[in-house]
């Protein structure tokens, strides 16, 4: 074999050796970066809420129905996308009169806007489990941009009933919103009822 047919013929074995790499590692990817649809659970899905009273103490609340979903890559922390809808009338502060008084025009108007809609525009992943979430939420028919503070808590396959069996991904969030910047802005200049409403969510997601 002469000097020219070995020099030839190497630049091909380079090409082929490249090719194969390549294909194993198009091939491994999937392994470890691919975005996956997320159902929350219903039953594990808390959504509670704590507002200043007349400067006394903080009422505490939270909705009793709600449901959402996300496509999440767990190997590279990506959120493709995030939705999650609150049936306003679920609105549960333990006192009937009261309850009656937040579905109502005054605050969350649920005859008009029977629910309250998040849908995340980005997410930041810090090294240590938790991220920045934006979004914009939709209340009383206005849209304005939040943002959530997140802990994704524990990754594995729920350990029952047998028949579930599903990778599970349990997350906690909280958030600071000012309902006056949706309108909301009864007793907020006299002071009766606090302009700001912390939020904290905890849920248990099933990856399907």
């Amino acid at each position: 074999m002469s000097a020219d047919t070995r020099r030839s013929r190497r630049p091909r074995a380079a090409r082929w050796l490249f090719a194969t790499c390549l294909c194993a590692i198009c091939a491994a990817l999937p392994a470890w970066a691919q975005p996956r649809d997320f159902v929350i659970d219903p039953d594990h899905f808390g959504l509670a809420f704590r507002v200043r009273h007349i400067g006394y103490a903080d009422t505490l609340g939270m909705f009793l129905r709600a449901s959402g979903r996300f496509v999440y890559d767990e190997a590279t922390r990506t959120l493709l996308s995030a939705r999650v809808v609150v049936d306003t009338a679920s609105v549960f502060s333990n006192h009937d009169k009261r309850d009656e008084h937040l579905r109502n025009a005054d605050f969350l108007d649920v005859r008009a806007h029977p629910e309250a809609v998040f849908e995340a525009t980005g997410y930041e992943a810090a090294p240590d489990g938790t991220g920045r979430l934006r979004g914009k939420l939709t209340l009383l028919g206005q849209t304005r941009p939040v943002e959530l503070a997140v802990r994704l808590n524990k990754s594995a396959v729920y350990p029952f009933p047998p028949g579930l069996a599903k990778h599970t991904l349990g997350v906690s969030a909280t958030t600071t919103l000012r309902r006056s910047d949706w309108g909301m802005d009864y007793a907020v200049a006299n002071g009766l009822v606090g302009d700001e409403v912390h939020m904290s969510f905890e849920l248990e997601a099933h990856r399907q």
